[in-house]
């Protein structure tokens, strides 16, 4: 395809280790790519942070990158890590704050406070979420009553509010639009689902003023051009969604009961459910997938905080592997875990359990342990925390998953992905194109410039690349996971 054909997308993913920008054919094929590390920052424990204008300057070298090889975009469509919060300076664009990370726990007690109070089946009844400092609310408020001044500069309506996506979004615009869309304000835990609007309840439970909020649109929608001065021409913003909505666009997950799984640094799962509101029974949350001309489709979602971050942490912190991609031939090298698994809840338990406060731990060790035993945990964590998840997602709807679409950058561990297959006794399908995240914002632009009719056509160009299959006995499985559960109540239960 000519590098000037007018209608490649580009797409923006900013995720939480990393900001990329790539361009995409109409087809879905990657044409090009520029990708930056982010770092982030602990200045106290259960503290996450980054920095908002590392983050704003990482997106224009990428998207400047990418545009050096491919000068021409029809359109643009933004993912994002969700939940992380800025409030930034209306006037300049400078955040008042370092970013705080979805990661982040120090709103534990407050969110502790809230749940004492009674307020959690209030807030999810509105907002599908669980009370936990995951969510962007707490982190506002913390913000709000700790940088000095802030309170009363959002009161005089000088400070303005984001997740990432709509942080990048002021800043393209030259300033000129605060919006986010749909699926990122369901996570913020002050948006209401049901109604499709802002909360004013949720805003004075957490003490925050509406004009910091930003408008919210559909995923499909115009959300202003880019400002001429910084890619060197203005490009029309049509598409935006959270990184896990994103993933579920990008996987075609467009029927009830269709179940993507992303494992990044988190393991996100998330079951499309249609158009009727469900509250889990099993610790789920219930959140929008996507919203069409105002048309809502909700998804249950299981939220894992750490799958690719443990092995970041072998590699980074034990220094017992070299490289990432090291750990597929050591845990092949040994016959079995021996008794050892790892819980890797760094930042706190996710789904079901919803424990902020527990950590991660190592339990099984003997004399004989040894590095690859705890290499092979850690990947085989990956599918045990997903079998707790599709176990909530089949008592609450009812549907058994016949097939498992992933992505991410663990799904390229051949044997993460067979023992994920063993562990769930489904099919686990790859698609050809494993930048779902990415390519489910490319999408979403292609819509709204109208390089696709709908739906079906995004369906059509989802391929399957590689399946794997089930070759684990009953008996195995049930050995192995009933290990993995005894291994979190020790976890789980701990001071």
């Amino acid at each position: 395809m000519s590098k000037n054909t007018s209608d490649n997308l580009l797409a923006i993913d900013q995720g939480t280790t990393s900001t990329r920008a790539i361009i995409f054919s109409p087809a879905g094929d990657i044409l090009a790519t520029a990708q930056k590390e982010l770092k982030l920052s602990y200045p106290q424990k259960g503290w996450v942070e980054q920095n908002p204008d590392d983050i704003w300057q990482d997106i224009l070298l990428c998207c400047r990158q990418v545009l050096s090889q491919y000068p021409s975009a029809l359109s643009i469509g933004i993912t994002n890590q969700r939940e992380t919060t800025v409030i930034w300076d209306r006037l300049n664009g400078q955040a008042i704050y370092p970013a705080i990370v979805w990661q982040d726990r120090r709103t534990a007690d407050f969110c502790d406070q809230l749940k004492t109070s009674g307020h959690e089946t209030d807030i999810t009844r509105k907002t599908g979420l669980l009370l936990d400092p995951y969510f962007s609310a707490t982190k506002i408020h913390w913000i709000l009553n700790h940088v000095p001044g802030a309170r009363s500069r959002a009161l005089a309506g000088e400070l303005a509010f984001g997740t990432i996506d709509s942080f990048l979004l002021w800043h393209l615009t030259g300033g000129r639009t605060h919006a986010t869309d749909a699926t990122n304000a369901s996570r913020t835990m002050l948006f209401n689902i049901q109604t499709q609007s802002w909360d004013q309840d949720l805003l004075d439970l957490f003490d925050i003023p509406s004009s910091l909020l930003p408008e919210v649109k559909n995923n499909i929608d115009d959300f202003g051009r880019t400002d001429a001065n910084l890619l060197g021409q203005e490009i029309t913003i049509g598409g935006m969604a959270g990184d896990q909505q994103a993933a579920l666009i990008g996987q075609a997950c467009f029927s009830p009961g269709m179940i993507k799984s992303t494992y990044g640094t988190g393991c996100f799962a998330l079951m499309n459910i249609g158009q009727n509101f469900t509250i889990s029974s099993h610790r789920l949350l219930t959140t929008l997938a996507y919203r069409f001309d105002g048309e809502v489709t909700y998804a249950l979602e299981g939220s894992i905080f750490t799958a690719g971050a443990a092995i970041q942490w072998l590699r980074d912190n034990l220094k017992i592997i070299s490289h990432a991609g090291d750990t597929d031939t050591i845990a092949r090298s040994i016959l079995d875990n021996n008794g050892v698994y790892f819980v890797p809840a760094f930042t706190g338990l996710g789904a079901p359990y919803w424990n902020p406060l527990a950590r991660a731990g190592i339990v099984g060790l003997t004399r004989e342990s040894q590095s690859a035993h705890i290499i092979r945990a850690a990947l085989e964590a990956q599918a045990y925390q997903t079998h707790d998840l599709m176990s909530a997602f089949t008592a609450d709807t009812g549907y058994t998953p016949s097939i498992l679409r992933v992505d991410g950058g663990l799904v390229a561990n051949e044997f993460m992905c067979q023992f994920l297959s063993d562990m769930l006794d489904c099919p686990v399908d790859i698609p050809r194109v494993t930048e779902t995240t990415a390519l489910g914002a490319a999408y979403l632009a292609g819509l709204s410039a109208g390089l696709y009719t709908g739906l079906d056509d995004i369906s059509r160009q989802w391929i399957s690349q590689r399946q794997y299959r089930p070759q684990m006995i009953p008996e195995q499985r049930a050995v192995l996971y009933n290990g993995w559960q005894s291994a979190v109540r020790r976890i789980n239960s701990a001071d």
